[in-house]
């Protein structure tokens, strides 16, 4: 039986795009050829022609800095982060750690891992050289393959006590409290001092069972330590966080692209599917990935989010992005990207013009309102300044332009590894400004009457002049006034 080149194409990913896209990709003259993948035919839709229009480096511009070529941070870079952590703690005659916020393993050790209802923990001594760890039977080759000092593994949760099928032993014992595990473990270890800083706070229940365990070991909440540490980035973080924006801005050239390309034959959705494929394609190929290694390409990757019509005049919609592009419309580009965990958001807001070719008046404005609130949180992003005052000049700006009633949350959050991170633009948040701290750039305006919603992002970075921005897409009615 003869496979046409339509059955190929359903029976893959093609599936997703939708039928709009097998009628188009059927002119395609590479195509023609059953055996060229659907990865080689979306770079055919790449044209290049938005990536012309990126923003070039200024002269004496603070930022962004220039892409790692790694792709992840090397380990030397956590011991280094480690010692800097035990230093501090060390002023507060503390002589070891304990940390159980997954976010803090990953920070401090630069093991990466899934995080499930799995209960993990890592503690050092200030003379540990390496950490010791309370980790699933599930992670034990990942946790021992990396910058591993020993620890104490229980099977799955819940443990059952003396049982480990891995081992042949397969019984039902005694439900084990894994924090008395973890206890009896690190005591096990060896604790240097009598203090132990911990990245939170205990619950009664277990002050009971750490006085009864380990007496005379008193826990301190050492959360504001590492949450400074973990704000103010690094420049090999942020080296890292702009290589992941590389890939990102090539990414909404392409959607753009397509868009220009296609018009209204096509949904947000097949925008989303296309570019992300042929994003990932791009970025995965540049990855040192091993072959499928552990440890190689950790956290790395481009989500994209397309929405068109109504559905931008809502925050955070609960339905699924999945309509018609038409004239007339707003239309957002938006996503994640990462490189080794760091990376960030990075939206753009757009107009289509009506079948006339004009741009709707009320549109323009909120879409121009919520771009000069983003320059100036650009402006204001200086060591020194309160997050509340960046806050209360963008919405004091939005009322003078009488913009209030399109007005649903705070201008930005900070951004760290696990997307939103304290301290918050928002004017109820007093934290002081660091250099190299980040920030969303979120100042969105949204109508649901007329049903268009404007919303940016990028990252914005704390300067001492100026704060900058980490991608190279424009903020011009040239980028994001389009005609279909």
């Amino acid at each position: 039986m003869t496979v046409s080149r339509r059955d190929l194409i359903k029976g893959g990913t093609l599936g997703l795009l939708g039928a709009g896209f097998l009628g188009r990709v059927d002119r395609v003259a590479a195509l023609q050829n059953p055996a060229v993948g659907l990865t080689d035919t979306l770079k055919t839709q790449a044209s290049g022609v938005s990536e012309s229009l990126f923003l070039k480096p200024q002269p004496g511009e603070e930022g962004p800095p220039a892409p790692a070529d790694y792709d992840r941070l090397p380990l030397a870079w956590n011991k280094r982060t480690v010692q800097r952590f035990k230093d501090l703690l060390a002023e507060r005659d503390i002589e070891a750690f304990m940390v159980r916020n997954p976010l803090n393993t990953i920070y401090l050790t630069g093991y990466w891992h899934t995080t499930t209802e799995r209960p993990e923990a890592t503690f050092m001594n200030r003379d540990d050289d390496d950490p010791w760890f309370l980790y699933p039977g599930l992670d034990r080759d990942l946790v021992r393959s990396w910058w591993f000092g020993g620890g104490k593994m229980y099977f799955d949760f819940k443990h059952a006590e003396g049982a480990f099928p891995h081992e042949g032993i397969v019984q039902q014992g005694k439900s084990v409290d894994l924090f008395r595990f973890l206890l009896e473990g690190i005591r096990s270890h060896g604790i240097q001092g009598n203090r132990i800083g911990l990245d939170g706070e205990l619950y009664p229940s277990e002050l009971a069972k750490v006085k009864e365990i380990l007496p005379g070991i008193e826990f301190v909440d050492v959360s504001d330590i590492l949450i400074g540490m973990r704000q103010v980035k690094t420049p090999e973080e942020l080296a890292l966080w702009r290589r992941a924006y590389v890939y990102f801005d090539r990414a909404h050239a392409f959607a753009r692209d397509y868009i220009m390309t296609h018009g209204t034959d096509i949904t947000d959705y097949e925008v989303k599917v296309a570019t992300e494929l042929w994003s990932n394609d791009q970025l995965y190929q540049d990855l040192d990935l091993a072959d499928g290694a552990v440890h190689h390409g950790v956290r790395s990757g481009v989500r994209i989010g397309v929405r068109a019509g109504p559905v931008t005049a809502v925050p955070h919609p609960n339905q699924p992005y999945y309509n018609k592009i038409g004239r007339g419309m707003a239309l957002q580009i938006a996503g994640i990207a990462q490189v080794g965990g760091y990376g960030h958001e990075n939206y753009r807001p757009f107009i289509i013009a009506d079948n006339k070719g004009e741009f709707d008046p009320h549109m323009q404005h909120l879409w121009n309102v919520s771009r000069h609130c983003c320059d100036m949180q650009r402006d204001l992003s200086v060591e020194g300044v309160t997050c509340s005052q960046v806050a209360y000049q963008i919405h004091k700006y939005q009322v003078e332009q009488g913009v209030q009633d399109f007005v649903y949350h705070r201008p930005a959050h900070g951004a760290g590894v696990e997307g939103h991170q304290a301290p918050w633009l928002a004017l109820g948040d007093y934290t002081m400004m660091r250099r190299n701290m980040c920030f969303s750039e979120e100042p969105g305006l949204y109508d649901p009457d007329h049903g268009c919603g404007f919303n940016w992002s990028d990252t914005v970075v704390v300067g001492k002049e100026t704060g900058y921005r980490m991608s190279r897409v424009p903020y011009s009615e040239e980028w994001c006034w389009i005609k279909l």
